[in-house]
């Protein structure tokens, strides 16, 4: 399929580097750190943020509707949390769950858990009923501490299995204590004096440990939990922190995204406590007070997920859209067609995007300020053919991979090795499926990461498409992605979802579209023009369903899987229209076999 490309070339990186002059100094600290460190050292998520409220106890650390905190008062309420969580039986390993929105106690619970080198399983607060449970049995949780507006979800959740403030383990038979947060709150605050020391745990967690479990945002089917280990977020750290982002004492980084979601409790907190800089954290991504908060918290760093920036973009310009302080921002997902767009009409001087999962053991990250670019990973990957059709890699006839050329799109894989583990699930199965072996020699192993990159060169990539989502028409591969991009340009498109729908008699998938069509707008039926100027014509939509409104996660993830099922046939009363070779028509029932017998596009 015929894509937006950019070319990285050597004066593009030369002009980069040039733009990051300043911050050399603590590129060159954090870059050893990075390649050399090893899980197995005594290290971890506290004895970083215990560091700093050593070295800079007055600087400001949290900020947000409820107050404020230095980095030493916050440390003293982490370390208060952490008695009362040690005198409720938690011990080195063991799981605290957690259930809230965004908020500075969640955020020092957080600490609090992993500087016990116990594991912390942030919930979605969104979750109930059976997916609840689902994640409740996952976690196998000691001590579930849940927001006290979310504490009747769990209870209710729970409710015949045990009392009403336990909650079963999936396989010890140990019943876990369920505490409303203020609750755990209070008790830190009227802890002895001595609860205010560092924990002596902390010293001893090792980067192998796990510090989180964060959850898959569950598009389809039950959410899976990933690990994050102290050594994995301690990559990060080094590396989106300290060679992307590169914050410094003065700023402040605004996060809206939930703390449960690893762009919040990894990225952006990583970048901070890399910087020694302030967190602003928001209860909920607002698009109308987006903008008034940021520069009420007087924020120099946003973290986002594509979808975020387009949806501001499409709010109606105002003055408050340059009167902020925003130097840089760092996320994923931004997409190509509205990037520079989106850095005119904000005023931002560095977009730090970044490619990255919550299981996958390397990042890639626009260190250099170049546009339309995921940027580069120093970490061992490769970019290889796949099978559309299955999504896997392709191997030759002796049985090895080959990796596509510069310019080409491909499935991207992730060495795993000592120094670059696979942290993987709470399921073993889930794990391995995960892992693809023999990829290039005998006993290396990889990390299939799902998605479709393209290859630009000296090591950068730009994400395509995950792999679920292509599909494949006329012998060639549509990415969803860009489709979406296309028909989210037509004035009248006010959101939208592609996906591929089988045509009986027609090899493939044939491209389909929801769309929620503006306030007081129609659908055009002449769009198919605009669409063949801006897309190939096999990659046109064939179907586009006129829908009311569009799901989506808790992180702006498109749920499509029920409109994929549905096709053209299952749409209930949606209006369909379908694509003719002069415009779109409404559906008729012998289209289905028009399209088979090349009748029709």
């Amino acid at each position: 399929m015929t894509t937006s490309r950019t070319r990285v070339t050597l004066l593009d990186v030369a002009h980069g580097a040039l733009t990051m002059t300043p911050d050399i100094p603590h590129v060159a600290k954090h870059l050893p750190s990075l390649l050399l460190r090893r899980s197995g050292r005594a290290m971890s998520i506290g004895s970083v943020f215990e560091g700093l409220a050593e070295r800079h106890p007055q600087r400001p650390f949290v900020v947000a509707d409820e107050g404020r905190l230095t980095y030493a008062e916050a440390n003293e309420r982490v370390n208060r949390l952490a008695w009362v969580l040690k005198d409720a039986g938690v011990r080195h390993g063991d799981v605290v769950g957690l259930m809230s929105h965004n908020s500075i106690d969640m955020l020092l619970v957080m600490l609090a858990t992993v500087k016990l080198g116990a594991v912390s399983g942030l919930l979605n607060y969104n979750q109930q009923g059976d997916v609840l449970a689902h994640s409740l049995g996952v976690l196998d949780a000691r001590v579930i501490v849940a927001e006290p507006s979310l504490l009747e979800a769990v209870t209710t959740c729970l409710a015949g299995e045990g009392s009403a403030n336990t909650a079963p383990s999936s396989d010890t038979g140990r019943h876990a204590d369920v505490v409303g947060l203020d609750e755990l709150v209070a008790q830190a605050t009227n802890a002895p004096t001595a609860a205010a020391q560092n924990p002596p745990e902390c010293a001893q967690v090792r980067g192998s440990d796990k510090a989180y479990y964060i959850f898959t945002s569950g598009t389809t089917g039950m959410p899976k939990a990933s690990i994050m280990s102290h050594h994995r977020w301690l990559q990060s750290y080094s590396g989106l922190g300290g060679l992307g982002v590169r914050l410094r004492e003065g700023d402040t980084l605004y996060c809206c995204l939930p703390l449960y979601h690893n762009n919040a409790v990894t990225v952006a907190l990583g970048a901070v406590l890399n910087g020694g800089a302030c967190f602003a954290i928001a209860r909920k991504f607002s698009v109308s007070n987006f903008w008034d908060d940021v520069i009420r918290f007087d924020a120099t760093s946003f973290v986002y997920i594509g979808e975020l920036c387009r949806y501001l973009l499409g709010q109606p310009q105002r003055d408050v859209d340059r009167a902020h302080r925003i130097r840089v921002i760092v996320g994923n997902g931004l997409r190509t067609d509205i990037w520079a767009e989106f850095q005119e009409r904000f005023g931002i001087a560095r977009i730090a995007e970044f490619y990255g999962a919550s299981e996958c053991n390397i990042a890639f990250i626009n260190a250099y300020n170049i546009s339309e670019t995921a940027g580069t990973c120093p970490l061992p990957h490769k970019v290889v053919a796949y099978d559309p059709e299955t999504g896997g890699a392709v191997r030759d006839g002796n049985g090895r991979l080959r990796q596509v050329k510069v310019g080409e799109a491909g499935l991207l894989l992730a060495k795993v090795t000592k120094a670059q583990p696979f942290d993987g699930y709470t399921d073993d199965d889930a794990t391995e499926k995960k892992l693809l072996r023999d990829g290039f020699k005998d006993g290396d192993c990889w990390f299939i990461t799902g998605d479709l990159v393209r290859r630009q060169g000296l090591n950068h990539v730009a994400f395509v498409d995950r792999l679920g989502d292509t599909f494949r028409w006329k012998g060639e591969n549509v990415a969803t992605t860009e489709v979406e991009a296309a028909l989210e340009r037509l004035p009248f498109v006010e959101d939208c979802v592609v996906y591929g729908v089988e045509v009986p008699g027609c090899d493939g998938r044939a491209g389909m579209a929801a769309v929620v069509l503006r306030e007081g707008e129609p659908f055009d039926a002449m769009a198919a023009v605009a669409l063949n100027e801006r897309l190939p014509k096999y990659a046109v939509p064939l179907f586009v369903r006129e829908v009311d409104s569009l799901e989506h996660t808790s992180t702006f993830k498109s749920r499509k899987v029920e409109l994929r099922d549905a096709g053209f046939a299952g749409v209930g009363d949606d209006r369909v229209w379908v694509l003719m070779r002069d415009g779109y028509v409404p559906f008729y029932g012998s289209y289905p076999e028009d399209v088979a017998a090349a009748r029709q596009p």
